[in-house]
């Protein structure tokens, strides 16, 4: 079991981020800075982040995880009182995070160029749903709106169905990462002297946009919006889901000639390599209805053990199909330490992801668990000078 040491040091130590943000991509982005060392203080109202509110077995666990290496000051921002803590801590800061609709900063009266007086080496994210310009900037901008309006979810489901949303903060996770990386864009911008501080435009749409690839110049191209395929692929084939004879599944994936030639000969299939409708990997997707057939026999009539062997020692590249109940007991997971046991002081230890990524030299590390709220206000307000 892992416990939390507050003498560790990181890479990212010295460095102070203000969280203003609330729910899942400013405690994603701060969260990747907290585990590498920074201070980061979360700045909560006195009924906290609604992130404690996302409840599983009557406790807030995704508060555990997400909170995790931060501190926790609660203030009223509607009290001028309060503004003015805020205002000491941005002068101390390094990182800023907020999430409010786009114009709500300025109504506080923080605007950029407000900030700018307050701490001219400030680099200030701003995360919004569509931007901070833009016919959509002030729209509400939750994730699930930009997974659709992406068009993520209109290329995600079977074809015959409904589009199909992802069952988690999908957006909100991609963007939280994009911000840390340009969080130390512009860190490190600054430290070379390229530039002060600066304003990072921040939306959730843009990063899951891009996970699309070549969707705009494949329409622009060829003007045909590609459909919904399951988890098939428009680009490669053989690749899919295939159910066992036990009613298990393996994932498939032929990316390559070599591979799919592969996979012919281990289903026995040797004749499919030689005929032109499956010769290529275009010619493959075009027929991809029967490619799927001959390999879904295959499969199906072996246990998925005995499948994905024989599948492997042919060289071709699959594997099971995880349910966290399977990751639990993976032994490649439990080697990599993917999963961690992290104390807790409610259930003694919890397990948590592992903090990523691996740096050989300036790893991160657990120093404190998620705070209640406002945990660390006193401790905060007397490193400003100032009394509770």
């Amino acid at each position: 079991m892992i416990r939390f040491d507050e003498t560790q040091r990181g890479p990212l130590h010295g460095v102070r981020v203000i969280d203003l943000s609330r729910l899942v991509a400013g405690n994603m982005l701060s969260l990747q800075l907290a585990d590498f060392g920074a201070d980061v203080i979360k700045v909560e109202p006195p009924q906290g982040d609604p992130l404690r509110d996302w409840r599983d077995g009557g406790q807030s666990l995704h508060w555990k995880t997400y909170g995790r290496n931060k501190r926790s000051i609660a203030l009223n921002l509607r009290e001028a009182s309060a503004m003015a803590v805020l205002r000491r801590l941005l002068e101390t800061a390094d990182i800023f995070i907020e999430n409010f609709r786009p114009g709500t900063l300025e109504e506080m009266g923080l605007g950029p160029d407000i900030l700018a007086t307050i701490n001219p080496r400030l680099i200030t994210v701003r995360i919004s749903g569509f931007g901070q310009t833009g016919p959509y900037a002030r729209l509400p901008g939750f994730g699930t709106l930009v997974e659709a309006m992406s068009g993520f979810a209109a290329r995600t489901g079977f074809p015959d169905r409904e589009p199909v949303l992802p069952p988690l903060a999908l957006a909100d996770m991609i963007a939280g990462f994009t911000g840390a990386n340009a969080a130390m864009m512009a860190l490190f911008a600054r430290e070379r002297g390229d530039a002060s501080g600066q304003v990072i435009d921040l939306s959730l749409l843009e990063p899951i946009f891009a996970v699309l690839g070549p969707e705009a110049a494949i329409y622009k191209t060829t003007g045909r919006v590609k459909e919904r395929s399951g988890s098939a692929s428009n680009t490669v084939s053989p690749r899919n889901v295939y159910r066992c004879s036990d009613g298990k599944f393996a994932a498939l994936s032929g990316s390559t000639q070599t591979v799919a030639m592969r996979i012919f000969d281990v289903i026995g299939r040797p004749d499919m390599k030689d005929d032109p409708r499956f010769a290529t990997n275009m010619a493959r997707v075009a027929h991809r209805d029967i490619v799927d057939t001959a390999v879904a026999q295959w499969f199906l009539a072996r246990p998925r053990d005995e499948a994905l062997a024989g599948m492997r020692a042919a060289g071709a590249t699959v594997g099971p199909v995880y349910d966290i109940a399977d990751i639990a007991e993976d032994p490649h997971f439990a080697e990599r330490e993917i999963i961690v046991d992290v104390e807790d002081a409610d259930n003694g230890h919890l397990p948590q992801h592992n903090i990523f990524p691996r740096l050989s030299h300036t790893a991160g590390g657990f120093r404190r668990p998620a705070p209640d709220i406002g945990e660390h206000t006193d401790q905060i307000l007397a490193e400003l000078g100032m009394t509770p």
